[in-house]
This record gives structure tokens, C-alpha cells and sequence, in this order.
């Protein structure tokens, strides 16, 4: 039980330091304008989901463009917890992520019968015909395009055995506590610092390792006599989970759930996030995640009357022209900036951010040991 719960003494840093960042975003977020409740519970919601996805294409390379599906069923199944038995987010989160691992496990094990393309098209395949149903099959469940919303007459059985129907219209609370505003915020994130916590035990462990193996090469795994299913279809599974405990996240901070969340374009938003961050890091992701969700939300939000507010200082021709400007990366255009800042990562930090960090900070502290040398300085030698 103890070895369950034992990190060595970098990654235990690393935890605390990650969780430090998280708990204090409120104070280091506001100067970026971000710093306000419900921003700040997509940037820990969708941060799961990225950590979650990491796990399977980090770790092994399969590239799924189906994760939207879990993340969607997660939500769904949130909201049914919270209108058939109770409005505490404790059975919505556990329902949330059991419910997607089952469909995990049936949608994991037909996709990865492929590999390369053909398991990223048949993930996308799947998202997609889950996306139809809830839409357009199954709106008895699900409610279509509407989406399925609460209600005051819903049942909540384990709720009306302790008290009497409310007038208005529920919210979810953790044992009385409204999961709304920083509440909410601080419970979101504390599900991300366990599942972070779970990620560094995953990518440290004998099974991680495994994982990896399989990414380096595959075929010489097979060779080696292990049966290489097993382990691929847990990563699946495992990554399902994540989002579908995203997904029931995302409808505790707001009873909603919709069909959009399905949509093809989501999945594709958090392969985006882990690429941006660093495919096979711990925190990359979560730093993807963010970045996009501060763009989508912030970036968005400008208009012309805010550039000008921003160009002010400038004479009234050059701030007209940088208004012009700027205006076509802000607001509708924030995709163009997203597209932007991806392709310089690619091209100028490949491997992601935190990967490209790391290299530039490799490089920099060899050419200060160079540029030592050179000068005569001595240098003690480096314990071994």
C-alpha cells in the first residue's frame, strides 16, 4: 500500500511544485485578465483531459482523434447521475469515469486491431457516430441539439429520501458545498493534482516502461514474445477515463451536456494541446491546455474598441494601422494566432514547449561550461 502511494524525491518536487502553480493560479493569473472562476475551471478541466490523452499518444503513439466521445459521455452521464439519484458530484464523478471506461473498452478494442492512420480513423469514426446518436438518435437520452439539461421535477431519489423538493432549480454541491464559482475551481483542481499524481506513477512504473517500448518499436516487442494487446488496450481504457472525468467536470461547473462536446473538432483541440506542450511530458499538456483555453477565451473577447484602448499611446494614422492589424489575430481571427504560435513550436522547438525549454537550457548552460574553458577558468569536476 505504501509503494501505491511512494514518489521518489523528483518527482515528489515536481508535484509540489505543480501543485503550488495550480492552487495559486487565482493570484498569478490576474494580471493576464484570467484570473475570474469559470476560466479558471477549463484551464484544470481540460488539463485532465490533456493529461489523460498523454498517457495513451505520449506513451505509446497511437494518435486517437476520438477522445471528444469520452469527454462527451463523461458530461452525459454527470448529468443523468445528478437527475436520477443526487445532486452530490461524488456519484456524478465515479459514474463519469466508470461509464467511460466501458465505452472505452469496447471502442479500444475494435480500433486497435489497426494501427498508425487506420486506428486514428477508425477513434475519429467512432467519435463521429457517437456524435449522430446523441444528436439525432438517442434525444429520448440525450435531448439532441437542445442538450440534456436538470430539471426541478427530476426524480433525485437519494436527495428526496433526506428532504423536501426545493423551489428552484438545483446545483451540484459536494456534501452542501455549491461547486460554483472558486469552489469549484479548487475541487476541479484537486482531481487534477490526483490525476497528475496518478500520471507520474503510470509513466514511472514497469507498465509505463512498457508503453514506451512499444512506441520505440513495436514489431521487436512483439518479438520478444510479449502480447502487446494488453497493455495498448489499458492505455486506452486508462486515457478513456480521464476524459470522461473531464467530461463530468465539466457538467459539476456547468449542468450541461450537449452533443457538441462529441464534435471531431474537440478531439482534435486536444491533440493540439499535448503537440503544443510536449507529446510524452508531464506537464506539457497541462501547459497546451492552457495556452489554448487563455487564447480561446481571452484573444477572443478583443475587439477593435479594445486595440484601440491598447494602441492608444500611438499617433491616430500608425494606431488605426496596428489596430487593423492586430484585429485580424484577436476576436474571430484568435485561430490565425493559435495556428501561428503552433507552427513556431514545431518548426523552432520541436518535441513542444517544455521540450524545447529543456534543449535550449541544455544548450545554454554548455556554452557557458565552453566559454569557461576558454578563458583559463577552472572548473571542479562534476560528482559521478
Amino acid at each position: 500500500m505504501k509503494a501505491l502511494f511512494y514518489l521518489d524525491r523528483t518527482d515528489t518536487i515536481k508535484l509540489a511544485i505543480f501543485a503550488l502553480v495550480v492552487l495559486s493560479m487565482p493570484i498569478w493569473l490576474a494580471p493576464f485578465g484570467a484570473a475570474y472562476p469559470g476560466l479558471l475551471q477549463k484551464f484544470v478541466i481540460y488539463a485532465v483531459f490533456a493529461v489523460g490523452f498523454n498517457i495513451l499518444f505520449g506513451l505509446t503513439g497511437y494518435l486517437s482523434f476520438g477522445h471528444a466521445a469520452f469527454l462527451g459521455i463523461g458530461s452525459y452521464t454527470a448529468v443523468w447521475s445528478f437527475k436520477l439519484f443526487t445532486m452530490n458530484v461524488i456519484p456524478a464523478v465515479l459514474f463519469s469515469v466508470l461509464v467511460a471506461g466501458v465505452f472505452a473498452v469496447v471502442i479500444g478494442y475494435l480500433s486497435l486491431k489497426r494501427s498508425g492512420i487506420y486506428f486514428a480513423i477508425l477513434t475519429l469514426a467512432f467519435a463521429q457516430m457517437c456524435y449522430s446518436l446523441a444528436y439525432s438518435v438517442l434525444t429520448p437520452i440525450t435531448q439532441g441539439e437542445t442538450g440534456l439539461l436538470l430539471s426541478r421535477d427530476d426524480p433525485r431519489i437519494i436527495d428526496m429520501m433526506f428532504r423536501d423538493r426545493l423551489d428552484g432549480l438545483p446545483v451540484p454541491t459536494l456534501f452542501g458545498m455549491e461547486m460554483s464559482g472558486f469552489d469549484g475551481f479548487y475541487f476541479c483542481a484537486v482531481i487534477l493534482l490526483v490525476a497528475f499524481f496518478v500520471s507520474q506513477k503510470i509513466f514511472a512504473s514497469p507498465f509505463g516502461m512498457m508503453l514506451r517500448g512499444i512506441k520505440s518499436n513495436q514489431t521487436r516487442m512483439s518479438y520478444t514474445g510479449f502480447n502487446i494487446r494488453p497493455y495498448t488496450l489499458a492505455a486506452f481504457v486508462i486515457s478513456g477515463m480521464y476524459a470522461g472525468l473531464a467530461g463530468g467536470l465539466l457538467a459539476i461547473t456547468d449542468p450541461i451536456a450537449g452533443p457538441e462536446r462529441m464534435q471531431w473538432t474537440a478531439s482534435g483541440e486536444v491533440v493540439l494541446m499535448t503537440i503544443l506542450g510536449g507529446v510524452g511530458t508531464l506537464v506539457g499538456p497541462v501547459i497546451g491546455a492552457w495556452i489554448i483555453k487563455y487564447l480561446e477565451n481571452i484573444l477572443s473577447a478583443f475587439n477593435d474598441q479594445v486595440l484601440n484602448r491598447i494602441f492608444d499611446f500611438l499617433p491616430d494614422g500608425a494606431q488605426e494601422v496596428m489596430v487593423t492589424i492586430a484585429g485580424k489575430f484577436v476576436g474571430e481571427g484568435w485561430h490565425l494566432t493559435l495556428g501561428l504560435i503552433f507552427v513556431l513550436v514545431v518548426v523552432f522547438l520541436p518535441g513542444g514547449i517544455v521540450e524545447g525549454v529543456r534543449r535550449i537550457s541544455a544548450r545554454l548552460r554548455g556554452g557557458g561550461n565552453k566559454s569557461r574553458k576558454d578563458t583559463g577558468a577552472s572548473l571542479s569536476p562534476r560528482p559521478a
